[in-house]
């Protein structure tokens, strides 16, 4: 089929523009989230709806217009989140389905007006009782402007793509007159401010123009706002999204159980939205009965991908996010398993979470640290491939907050200290992350270690009290005595190659490393070496190449 002049090229940078825009001012939405619910997560919202459409393109024939359109928006209406969400996948549907239905003798301003016209309509009757100072009114102006302009039969679609906008963002500065909690809180509403962030992603997609159009429109001033949750609103947001068989039935059929659905609901809570269509529908309602809101989806068909949010819970988490975005600066947290070690952490810096054999450190004390560092960015040394695990677990609980928390994943202690000599605080973090990763990994790191118990080994057999000497955590050398095996494993991990050699003497080890240094200097001449005191238990030396 011959569709209006839009081409598909524009439909992918679109949807391209719009996941990277709204990527740059999801959390600034969610500061301003007050309405329905101050849940401070509307952009966040948004975000991962426009990115489920996106990655729904992946596998479609980039040159079928058609098929694009069709994937976007039904990628939209499966990951829609929240009600902002579930509202811009159902004006995405309209337009994407206006646009797919037009003709090659079509004007694609004239189209593209209609769309948004359509777009407006169907959020308005998706939403259960609709609140004008919402992105329902951003929509329903942008409409209005793409409208007024497609009038004009000189205009062109980009001329339409950018009236709407310009009246898009026109209603949202208004919206804190329409809606009295907006006007109380100082902010516009986030929603609106979402579908202006969409709108502009369209812009720059049809115009190029990107000096025109700037992440930031002139708006009213931004302030986070401290609303509170209302004691007298449900307590609970459900969606699902529900399968309704149309197979054998009249047309009529999914309509009347949609309807049936819809005044159920509404009766049951508020901020109510049922979007989709031919089958396949997502619903979105805040209830105080969680039961008897799935229970009307089993009625009306197959309710799957059920979630069921808290306020109260999700309220506090957003609070706690927004504490968290007052810190500033970068931390590092390393993991240190002697008391050396932990002296040599801190002087560059770092707050030290101790390890000692036999005892790990805890998700919860590592967890601590990073809170305690009182930074925005944390970096995070485990120095153990036993401990990764729990800094990961750790890290994810501190995101949780809204903290930006990396795990380094070094496996050794002298990898740690690798990755801290490169450490610049003054870097971006990405930036930061990839040079201390890169001197991490390229520290080869060994270890000599006195058996304990008779093992077999992957260096052979071994007695209480032999000397192993480890390299990348595998078992190398098997002896009896201290030097000649460290020598040895120095001797493996230089052959390869290196540049420096840094000695990590333990418990009664400083004469042990003081002689290694030594043989180092005379075989290796050209090799540099540094040795730190660790201090820690039953590994004499720790040894790293680079």
């Amino acid at each position: 089929m011959e569709h209006a002049t839009f081409a598909p090229e524009q439909v992918l940078h679109f949807a391209d523009l719009a996941m990277q825009r709204l990527s740059e001012a999801r959390e600034e939405i969610d500061a301003l989230n007050v309405y329905p619910v101050p849940d401070g997560d509307t952009g966040t919202n948004m975000y991962l709806t426009v990115e489920s459409a996106r990655a729904a393109l992946t596998d479609v024939d980039p040159d079928d217009l058609g098929e694009l359109l069709h994937a976007y928006a039904r990628g939209a209406l499966l990951g829609a989140r929240g009600n902002s969400g579930v509202i811009l996948s159902q004006l995405v549907g309209a337009l994407f389905r206006t646009m797919a239905r037009s003709e090659a003798s079509d004007r694609s301003a004239a189209v593209f007006a209609d769309g948004l016209v359509a777009a407006a309509d169907a959020a308005y009757a998706a939403v259960g009782r609709p609140v004008e100072g919402t992105m329902l009114s951003v929509a329903r102006a942008a409409a209005d402007g793409a409208v007024d302009r497609a009038a004009d039969p000189e205009a062109r679609l980009a001329d339409v793509v950018v009236a709407a906008a310009a009246a898009a963002r026109e209603a949202l500065a208004r919206t804190p007159e329409q809606l009295a909690v907006l006007r109380d809180s100082g902010v516009v509403d986030a929603g609106g401010q979402g579908l202006c962030v969409i709108l502009d992603a369209a812009e720059i997609a049809l115009t190029g123009r990107h000096d025109l159009v700037t992440p930031h429109r002139p708006i009213p001033r931004i302030v986070v706002s401290e609303a509170d949750l209302s004691e007298d609103g449900p307590a609970y947001e459900v969606m699902y999204l529900l399968d309704v068989d149309t197979t054998g039935e009249s047309d009529s059929h999914e309509a009347e159980a949609i309807g049936r659905l819809r005044e159920t609901l509404n009766d049951l809570g508020d901020s109510l939205v049922v979007v989709g269509g031919e089958g396949l529908w997502n619903v979105h309602v805040h209830v105080d009965d969680v039961g008897s809101a799935i229970e009307a989806g089993i009625v009306a068909g197959r309710p799957h991908r059920i979630a069921v949010t808290h306020f109260a819970e999700q309220v506090a988490r957003s609070r706690e996010k927004r504490a968290s975005e007052r810190r500033t600066g970068r931390a590092l947290v390393a993991v240190s398993a002697g008391a050396g070690l932990a002296a040599l952490f801190r002087e560059v810096g770092a707050t030290v979470v101790e390890s000692v054999p036999g005892r790990r450190p805890s998700t919860g004390e590592i967890l601590e640290s990073i809170v305690g560092t009182g930074a925005a960015e944390v970096v995070v040394l485990p120095n153990d491939p036993d401990t990764i695990g729990v800094a990961q677990a750790a890290a994810h609980e501190a995101e949780e907050t809204g903290l930006h928390v990396v795990v380094l994943p070094t496996r050794a202690q002298v990898q740690g200290i690798a990755a801290l000599a490169v450490h610049e605080p003054g870097r971006p973090l990405d930036a930061d992350v990839v040079q201390m990763t890169a001197a991490a990994r390229g520290a080869r790191h060994g270890a000599v270690t006195i058996a304990a118990k008779q093992a077999m080994t992957s260096a052979g057999p071994c007695e209480v009290g032999d000397v192993l000497g480890a390299i990348q955590g595998d078992f190398a050398l098997v002896g009896q005595d201290l030097f000649e095996v460290s020598s040895g494993l120095l001797r493996r991990l230089l052959d390869s190659g290196g540049e420096l050699v840094t000695l990590v003497s333990g418990e009664d080890g400083d004469a042990l490393a003081e002689d290694c240094r030594e043989w180092v200097e005379r075989t290796w001449p050209g090799v540099d070496v540094v040795v730190h005191h660790g201090g820690q238990p039953r590994y004499p030396l720790l040894v790293a190449v680079e």
